[in-house]
């Protein structure tokens, strides 16, 4: 499926989505000492992870079907928050393969994918419509898509948060958790993916896949982030497109206890002012 960037009162483009819902080899610490079988089930605001995330795909004019990815969906049928989805004939369960890359890479490959796709994560809370429009809005035409936040967008709003930093030439990057892949020749990237998902911290560590020179320009700051991509998609033959979210909340997931304190005066900012 492919469009053109609308105006700002037209709909965005249509695209399905995947949420990344399973566990990591190894457990999660936050659920582990909650005694919460996987991740995505640690309540934020009184409600499950997961369950912000799918009603925020779910009510947007521009989602089509949700495709979840875990290893067991016993917990997610069992809980009060999630059960719902199960019913829902616009959400697919898919159980995951042995790594991120792989399950996204087998979804992909069946008769149920549809492009572009929208991968997230459930620990995206804070996922929002502005969110959803700036992203599909800015990813169109491209085969691949990656969300960032620029340091001074997240700092200016939010101090006290702290983040991982790409140091490019012209600015600072978090991840924002959101990627978009426009079509099928975007799956080539997962094997890339596949080598460095396991040491995701490490932002520098994929660029050594693609040779000693666009590393060295890249940790030398002689790129920015939009020549970096340009450089890493001309290798691939792809178009690769880096967005610069205008929402600070964007990068703001829930990977530790700080986090979900934030997450939550966040959450109750938002409510407050939607009752004003």
């Amino acid at each position: 499926m492919t469009g053109k960037k609308s105006d700002d009162n037209a709909a965005p483009e249509t695209a399905d989505a995947i949420i990344l819902a399973g566990s990591r080899p190894g457990g999660d610490a936050m659920a582990d000492n909650r005694g919460i079988a996987v991740k995505a089930l640690i309540p934020v605001a009184g409600k499950a992870m997961l369950a912000h995330v799918t009603a925020a795909l779910l009510r947007h004019r521009a989602i089509g079907n949700i495709h979840l990815l875990a290893q067991d969906f016993t917990p997610f049928w069992d809980n009060d928050d999630t059960r719902h989805l199960a019913s829902d004939d616009r959400v697919v369960a898919q159980t995951s393969a042995a790594t991120i890359a792989t399950s996204i890479d087998a979804l992909l490959g069946g008769e149920e994918a549809r492009y572009p796709m929208l991968i997230t994560t459930a620990d995206n809370v804070l996922l929002s419509d502005a969110m959803v429009d700036d992203f599909l809005g800015h990813a169109v035409s491209s085969d691949i898509a990656i969300a960032v936040v620029e340091k001074d967008v997240l700092l200016r709003r939010y101090p006290a948060s702290k983040r991982t930093w790409l140091k490019l030439r012209g600015g600072h990057y978090s991840g924002a958790n959101l990627f978009y892949f426009g079509s099928p020749k975007a799956r080539q990237i997962l094997r890339y993916w596949a080598e460095v998902e396991q040491d995701r911290k490490k932002g520098w560590k994929i660029l050594t896949i693609f040779g000693p020179w666009l590393l060295f320009l890249a940790v030398t700051r002689m790129l920015t982030v939009d020549q970096l991509a340009a450089r890493v998609g001309k290798k691939l033959g792809l178009t690769i497109r880096i967005v610069k979210m205008a929402q600070a909340e964007a990068c703001i997931d829930v990977d530790k206890d700080s986090d979900l304190e934030m997450v939550e005066q966040i959450i109750a900012a938002r409510n407050e002012a939607g009752s004003a």
